[in-house]
């Protein structure tokens, strides 16, 4: 039977994209409720904080990218009915950082520029959005006014793209000062890593979150019906008389308002009414004082963009809740990213205890600083707490180093000791073959039988497999293979792979083999890496509980007795 596990980097993944969430909840509703301006602003700094910080302890690639991605779906908790707008951008946001510090490195200017482009995204986001909810015509309505005011102020140059540049700087800051506060967080995190345990600190937190589930009769039939609605009434608005559409979009509205709850509580926000007066009124001016046109058709034009938002907004919120259907999300799952529900089910199940470590409103805006040092430094206490949770009872061992350094040579001392300790071990390992100080290829030792096969050789067999300047001998890979099956380490304690790398990542060597014993076996295992080769292993298994040690800058008898202690208690 497969086990269920998670990578450890999905763990972390978890945990930060739990934080975020949970701050998205408890500290959006409150921003939000308020009206306080600029709370989306707020809220992206807050993550852009909590992932800069945490960078500067785990240091995995990926790690901010997946946790994005835990908190755009945890954002489904939110009670808002709109979702698709914040989780694109709280993914995108998380993208855009992880591409700065994948190309600049973890660096003060990785960070910077990475969280300038993550908070900018907000105002791409938001223009975008005005186009997909208004139309062409919304640009047309702005690029007027624009020139209205040159006009007006008697400006002779050019300011059309000016307004949106100088939102563009602001934003650029206010990613700046994100960045600059999580540099110095994750600074302080690395000198005096804190131990508050917040969740006791905190356990009166009065905020809870509602679990209650609604019965909704889900229908893939009513997720096409929708789609097609939608592009429905979008044809009719553009191809159509304006008693035409009108016809139509408040027909499908109304089919939605039948089905859905979410339908009608967009049309019972003053937000959206004060947009489709203000719109209005805008596009009627624009049309009549500046382009010279009846009032008539500056209302009608303006009527026409908001009747335009109104289908895509309500269309995308009763899109959303079919998308909850088990189904689909099921669906979602099953496909290559399969980690993501063990994450999620571990940061779901962690967000109450979150929730509850994040301290009082009050507290918050007394010390903002110092109450992020306390929620970003709890975050390894969680860690711990998530992993004892996980499936961990296989562990797994890597020894690195780089091409010579004598990775086989250390690899023998530690099989020496595992055997004088009486500790069962199978697998394999390649002692290099030398003729005249030159490598002239490697042989493959069973270390259960002693048992010896030659594996590589400078040589030229064309019907056999190479790797580099070798040849791969028939006899040495099924020595390997036998040696380091599952089947046949069923009674061994830990399973020794010697030079796991470019052919493993190939689906080549002994890649079924490290398959079979990582998913199906409980046996520990080893594995001997060429340390440019290492983060593409862990990620291509998933490996999880695993430590790594470099032959430099350990010695064998540590890492033995370090072994030895975890896989004996």
């Amino acid at each position: 039977m497969t086990k269920p596990v998670i990578s450890e980097k999905w763990i972390k993944a978890s945990i930060l994209g739990t934080i975020w969430a949970a701050s998205e909840i408890v500290l959006g509703s409150f921003l939000h409720n308020l009206n306080i301006p600029l709370s989306g602003n707020i809220l992206t700094a807050i993550g852009l904080i909590l992932l800069i910080s945490v960078s500067y302890k785990w240091y995995e690639k990926g790690i901010i990218w997946r946790a994005g991605l835990v908190c755009a779906i945890m954002k489904t908790l939110s009670p808002s009915a709109v979702i698709f707008g914040p989780m694109i951008a709280i993914f995108s946001q998380s993208i855009l950082l992880e591409i700065a510090v994948r190309v600049l490195g973890k660096s003060v200017a990785g960070y910077i520029i990475g969280s300038m482009l993550a908070m900018s995204w907000n105002l791409f986001q938001k223009l975008i959005n005005y186009i997909i909810f208004y139309g062409s015509d919304i640009v047309k309505v702005y690029k007027d006014l624009v020139l209205y005011a040159q006009r007006q102020l008697k400006v002779d140059i050019e300011t059309i793209w000016h307004p949106i540049l100088v939102l563009f700087a602001l934003y650029s800051i206010f990613g700046l000062i994100a960045a600059i506060i999580g540099i110095n967080i994750g600074k302080k995190l690395l000198k005096k890593p804190l131990t508050t345990d917040l969740e006791k600190r905190n356990s009166d937190s009065k905020f809870n979150i509602n679990n209650q589930k609604h019965h909704f009769d889900y229908s893939i039939t009513w997720l096409i019906v929708n789609l097609l609605l939608m592009i429905n009434g979008l044809f009719w608005l553009n191809y159509s008389p304006w008693y035409a559409w009108s016809l139509v979009i408040i027909s499908t509205v109304s089919i939605w308002i039948f089905r859905y709850k979410r339908a009608l509580r967009q049309l019972t926000k003053s937000k959206f009414w004060i947009y489709f007066f203000v719109i209005t009124m805008i596009t009627a001016f624009v049309f009549t004082k500046i382009q010279s046109q009846s009032i008539f058709t500056g209302l009608r034009i303006g009527i026409q963009m908001n009747f335009r938002a109104a289908l895509i907004i309500i269309g995308f919120s009763v899109l959303g809740t079919e998308l909850y259907s088990p189904k689909i999300r099921n669906l979602f799952f099953k496909s290559r990213f399969k980690q993501i529900p063990v994450a999620l089910e571990l940061a779901f199940n962690s967000l109450p205890k979150t929730i509850a470590a994040i301290p009082g409103i009050k507290d918050i805006f007394k010390n903002p600083f110092d109450t992020l040092h306390h929620i970003i430094s709890d975050a390894e206490r969680r860690l711990q707490q998530l992993k004892n949770q996980a499936d961990f009872s296989q562990k797994v061992f890597i020894l690195t180093g780089s091409i010579g350094q004598g990775k086989t040579t250390y690899l023998q001392k530690l099989i020496d000791f595992f055997q004088h300790k009486g500790i069962t071990i199978g697998g394999i390992y390649s002692p290099r073959v030398l003729k005249d100080k030159e490598t002239i290829g490697y042989d493959i030792i069973d270390i259960n039988t002693a048992e010896r096969e030659i594996f590589l050789r400078q040589a030229s067999y064309p019907d056999e497999m190479k790797i580099g300047r070798f040849n791969i001998h028939l006899e040495g890979l099924k020595k390997g293979i036998k040696a380091i099956q599952s089947s046949n380490n069923q009674n061994t304690k830990m399973v020794i792979i010697d030079e796991v790398g470019l052919l493993e990542l190939q689906n080549q060597g002994w890649a079924k083999n490290i398959e079979e014993l990582v998913r199906n076996s409980q046996n520990h295992i080893l594995l001997v890496i060429r340390d440019s080769f290492v983060e593409k292993v862990v990620e291509k298994w998933t490996l999880n509980n695993y430590q790594v040690f470099h032959i430099t800058d350990h010695d064998y008898t540590s890492v033995s007795n370090v072994i030895h202690d975890q896989i004996v208690s």
